[in-house]
């Protein structure tokens, strides 16, 4: 939705960072190498979050993941293409967030894998009330009694399952777990994958597919560092590269200067 009052990938990140940290620092963990994790979990995701993955996937001969792409725009894309000088466990954590990867091999990396969920689940929860999509009451009566009424209560419950039971591998509370679990399900059900959005998702994934088959016909439309990422490796991943890097807005609005007519003022040219 276009306001400030909802979550971006950038405020996503904000909250996973503060929730981890939260964590980390109450298990006496490494909390710059947490935080540092955090940052970096989701440079690589694409436009239209997991749909817009999906249609990357589809197009690109050797598929696209988000969290491998977040290990490339660390180690290739920034500086320039010279990437950064982050260690071993920063990109293992980074790699490893999602639960499509392998677990990360640190305690840091396997608290922001957590904290991701927690952070993503609730705020997408005040998010979709305050857009009308769910009210508080749908919300399932079990998971709402074990975790709590609020965002707030819900998060807390949560980072305390993790920090009391983070003494040696991270994890929670099987019952708060369980919890958790049903919550997650509920809205993937309810929103992520409920019906209305399904038509919207589609135009999402049409913007994406018409936008990597232009840079395909007209490389030299997209940015030098691009085009230099083409040359150094190969154009359909430098198209990759340049569109998960974009914004939801900056897709749409490139979508619409290529293909929307535009009006003109004034006039016109007697002859």
């Amino acid at each position: 939705p276009h306001s400030d009052h909802y979550r971006t990938r950038l405020t996503h990140t904000l909250e996973v960072s503060q929730i981890s940290r939260t964590v980390a620092c109450a298990l006496g963990l490494n909390e710059i190498l947490t935080e540092a994790i955090a940052l970096g979990h989701d440079l690589g995701h694409t436009p239209f979050g997991h749909d817009g993955e999906r249609v990357l996937n589809e197009l690109l001969p050797g598929g696209f993941a988000h969290n491998l792409q977040s290990r490339r725009v660390v180690e290739v894309i920034e500086r320039d293409g010279e990437g950064l000088n982050l260690t071993a466990e920063v990109v293992d954590g980074i790699v490893g967030h999602t639960g499509k990867a392998s677990p990360p091999h640190t305690r840091e990396g396997m608290v922001v894998r957590f904290c991701d969920k927690i952070a993503y689940i609730n705020h997408d929860i005040e998010d979709a009330i305050r857009g009308g999509v769910l009210t508080q009451e749908m919300l399932p009566e079990n998971p709402i009694r074990i975790l709590g009424e609020t965002k707030s209560q819900r998060i807390t419950t949560l980072v305390r399952s993790l920090v009391e039971g983070g003494a040696g591998e991270i994890h929670m509370d099987p019952v708060v777990k369980q919890a958790h679990d049903e919550l997650r399900s509920f809205m993937f059900e309810n929103v992520y994958h409920a019906a209305p959005t399904v038509a919207e998702k589609d135009k999402a994934g049409h913007i994406i597919e018409y936008l990597f088959r232009y840079f395909s016909a007209h490389p030299e439309k997209m940015p030098e560092l691009y085009r230099s990422l083409a040359d150094r490796y190969d154009l359909p991943t430098a198209i990759g590269d340049y569109i998960s890097g974009m914004t939801d807005d900056y897709a749409v609005d490139y979508f619409k200067e290529l293909c929307i007519p535009k009006g003109w003022n004034g006039g016109y040219i007697k002859t």
